[in-house]
This record gives C-alpha cells, sequence and structure tokens, in this order.
C-alpha cells in the first residue's frame, strides 16, 4: 500500500472521527491482516474495511477469529453496498481456506450503523434485542474481549471503555436521525452502549457460516455475484 492510499485513508478516518492521530492510525492498520478498498470510477479510495484474522482457542476446541477494525466509508458514498459486499465475499474465502475450523466475526461497534449490519448479514449474532445471549456464547465473546483488551471490557455491560479516547465519531456522525431512532435495533444498541458517543463500543459476536447467513449474504459469502 502506498503513502499516498494510506494518506487517503488517514484523510477519511480523521474525518470521520475526533482524536485522529496518524501514528496511532499507522500503528493499527499495521496490526491488521488485510484491508479491503472501496474506489470510485476514477480509482479514488473512497472508503475501507480493515480486519485482523487470526487462530485462537476455546474449551480445547480451535476456531478462527476475524476481528474488524475500522470502517471507514465517505458519506457521498453511503448509498453503495459495494464495500459490505466485498467483506462478505471475502470472508467466505477465509472461511473456504479451512472448513473443519470455525470463524467467527469478532466486531466492537462504537455506532448503531456499524451494529446494523449483523442483522443485515446474519441469523444468528451476539447480542440482539430479540434472543438472549447464550452462555456459552457470552462466554467466548468475553474470552475474546478480554484476550484483545483486557481491563478495558466490562463483562457485566459487554461494552469497551477507554481511559483514553480511541476515536470518537465527529458530533454529525455521531447524531442519530430521528427515523433510525424509531428502529429496534437501534434502540437496543443505545441502550447496551449509551455512552458510544464519548468512544464506548459494544463487543459482538458473530458464527460466518453459509447455515447462518441471510440469503443475499449467503450467496456472496459463497462466491456468488451479487
Amino acid at each position: 500500500m502506498s503513502t499516498a492510499e494510506i494518506d487517503r485513508m488517514y484523510a477519511l478516518y480523521s474525518a470521520s472521527y475526533c482524536d485522529a492521530q496518524r501514528d496511532l492510525f499507522r500503528q493499527d492498520l499495521n496490526d491488521k491482516s488485510h484491508c479491503i478498498i472501496l474506489r470510485d470510477a476514477d480509482h479514488v479510495i473512497q472508503g475501507f474495511s480493515t480486519l485482523k484474522l487470526y487462530d485462537s482457542e476455546w474449551n480445547g476446541t480451535p476456531l478462527r477469529v476475524i476481528f474488524s477494525g475500522d470502517t471507514i466509508i465517505d458519506p457521498a458514498h453511503w448509498g453503495s453496498q459495494q464495500l459490505a459486499f466485498a467483506w462478505i465475499r471475502f470472508a467466505g474465502e477465509l472461511q473456504r481456506q479451512n472448513l473443519d475450523v470455525p470463524l467467527y466475526w469478532f466486531l466492537i461497534c462504537k455506532g448503531h450503523r456499524t451494529y446494523r449490519y449483523l442483522r443485515a448479514f446474519a441469523r444468528d449474532y451476539a447480542p440482539r434485542s430479540d434472543l438472549s445471549v447464550s452462555p456459552d456464547r457470552q462466554a467466548l465473546m468475553d474470552h475474546l474481549a478480554t484476550q484483545r483488551f483486557g481491563a478495558a471490557y466490562d463483562s457485566a455491560t459487554g461494552v469497551l471503555s477507554f481511559e483514553k479516547p480511541q476515536g470518537r465519531l465527529t458530533p454529525e456522525l455521531a447524531q442519530i436521525p430521528d427515523a433510525h431512532l424509531r428502529l429496534p435495533d437501534v434502540a437496543y444498541f443505545l441502550q447496551r452502549n449509551p455512552h458510544y458517543a464519548r468512544g464506548d463500543e459494544l463487543v459482538c459476536l458473530c458464527e460466518l457460516s453459509p447455515a447462518n447467513l441471510r440469503p443475499m449474504a449467503r450467496r456472496l459469502f459463497g462466491g456468488e455475484a451479487g
């Protein structure tokens, strides 16, 4: 990835988040294993999504984890779903590399827009308003969150809180449109993460398998055209 591309990505990031620091942005980028990029017709980067693929183990069973980092799209391109489609296609490629080991999507949400992707993609995920989290799934979530974030994670609330903000949404992006406030998933997100505007993040988990995906996501996951 060229310096100019990283500069463009940082420009998009700093336009969306307060507390942006280029050195920390670059450090976080270097920690990720993959980056999916959205380009316009002129090949200018208009969005990106970083992720870290890693191996883990739970109760003696191996598993693989996709930890989602930053996902940024220039507001002028919010109507496009190409980045989301590319993400789920790539997740399918990763899953097919090792069909014998479960693949989990470990997502932390500081905004309601990100949280809503879980229902758009998956049949079952946690946490959600209409289904209690099983003890086993909650224990796995707690394990992954504590493993990565240590004391910043509160297992009682399922929320990450940092002494020094890791990136707060700008006031414009933190404001939730009235139409969105009426959505049950948004109301639930606000209930679970009331201090999202100060940078708190809700820990979420979803198994990525064809059986757990909704029809459109399942087709993309399997490598079919969108």
